[in-house]
């Protein structure tokens, strides 16, 4: 555990960050068992029981939005303990549950205690970081994507060995674990932290307005993207390459090292945008995705995994950027009510991911329609990285004090 105040805010908002995508992630792959062990319990199939997590995804959008508010008016410890405490008493419950309506309930505890992650948690760790910000943001970019590679590697794991409740009860053990540990820490004091820090810089407000307009589109279409992608994949592997009931085990380690190749990316990207403009870091991944994700609807055989793992490495590259954008253009005091915002409008895209997903499943019987979708959605997001300020100013803040940036000026 590391000795320093800030390192150990980091650590544990990491740590936060890999049980936030873990858990939103159990059900995707534990449906693959649950079908099997409990056949007509919770539905009929793949479809109607992946889409009892609607109501989780939908609260973790949701939640998010008043985030920002909330921690000024109860602290962002106190709101980071109950992200630990919620999440896991939810996942108890759901391992619980005796049928649909419970299931889709204790979920729903679980994805409204997750929405405090982001806007909170984000704000911690920007601050804590201090001047080297996309380095922090892509180390806990690393640990999310962790989260959401092992979570359908370890649910088919327990799920086969042990039984799928056992995929909820084990993760809520380790959450409840984590956050005793965090509230017996000291409370760190992140007035004192952005005291320390270099003066936020005065942008031009025509600057600033176009950051957050193409910061907020951006965080609809990838929020459903990123989502969407997580939540099929495991399907994607099974029907692509691993067909027989038998190779469950195989699904889950098959989408870990797709997923892989997202934490890899994050890992680089954070550090590259401590050294280049946003938009360069942004465009070559805006520009792979969307090829990548069409291949996707037809593709089949071992070819599906190299290429699965280029569009994870797009869609979560991208996480890392976006987090970023508004470290840069938005001042600390509205930070945190800008990620809630951010976060909302992000997760709402999200929170369509569940039923979207599970529909044209139904509908067509594959998810290659699911891949088109994604692919259009994927163009928006091009879209917007074009539009986003390119400006070496991010770079040298002290330089936005020049006549060089004022609105005027040439992009």
């Amino acid at each position: 555990m590391p000795t320093d105040a800030a390192d150990r805010q980091v650590w544990f908002v990491n740590a936060a960050h890999l049980c936030c995508h873990y858990v939103l992630l159990i059900l995707a792959t534990a449906v693959l068992g649950m079908v099997a062990q409990e056949p007509g319990r919770f539905g009929e199939g793949y479809g109607p029981v992946l889409a009892l997590g609607t109501a989780m995804f939908v609260l973790y959008g949701v939640g998010s939005l008043p985030m920002g508010w909330l921690q000024a008016r109860f602290g962002r410890r106190a709101l980071m303990g109950a992200f630990f405490v919620g999440v896991g008493g939810g996942l108890v419950l759901a391992g619980a549950a005796p049928g649909p309506w419970t299931l889709a309930a204790a979920l729903a505890v679980v994805g409204a205690f997750n929405a405090i992650y982001h806007p909170v948690g984000t704000a911690m760790l920007v601050e804590a970081a201090g001047e080297r910000v996309g380095r922090a943001v892509g180390n806990n970019g690393v640990f999310g994507n962790l989260g959401v590679a092992l979570a359908p590697v370890l649910t088919a794991f327990l799920v086969t060995q042990a039984g799928w409740r056992w995929a909820f009860w084990m993760p809520a053990v380790l959450v409840l674990a984590i956050g005793a540990l965090y509230l017996r820490e000291p409370v760190f004091d992140h007035h004192a932290a952005a005291r320390r820090a270099k003066p936020f810089p005065v942008i031009p407000t025509p600057v600033v307005r176009r950051a957050v307009v193409s910061l907020l589109l951006m965080a609809a279409a990838s929020g459903l993207v990123f989502n969407a992608f997580t939540l099929l994949l495991p399907k994607l592997m099974q029907e692509r390459l691993a067909a027989s009931p038998g190779l469950l085990p195989v699904v889950g380690v098959l989408a870990f090292a797709a997923t892989l190749c997202g934490g890899l990316t994050q890992f680089s990207v954070g550090r590259l945008i401590d050294r280049t403009t946003l938009r360069r870091a942004f465009l070559p991944m805006a520009l792979a995705l969307v090829p990548a994700l069409v291949a996707l609807s037809f593709l089949d055989g071992w070819i599906v995994l190299p290429v699965a793992g280029l569009a994870a490495a797009a869609i979560f590259g991208q996480v890392t950027v976006n987090e970023t954008m508004t470290a840069r253009y938005i001042a600390p005091a509205l930070r945190a009510k800008m990620y809630s915002v951010r976060f909302f409008v992000g997760f709402l895209g999200a929170a369509l991911a569940s039923p979207l997903v599970g529909f044209l499943h139904e509908s067509t019987g594959s998810q290659a329609v699911a891949m088109i979708v994604l692919a259009a959605v994927g163009g928006v997001t091009l879209l917007c990285a074009l539009f986003f300020p390119d400006r070496q100013e991010e770079l040298h803040p002290e330089r936005w004090a020049t006549p060089a940036a004022h609105p005027a000026a040439a992009e």
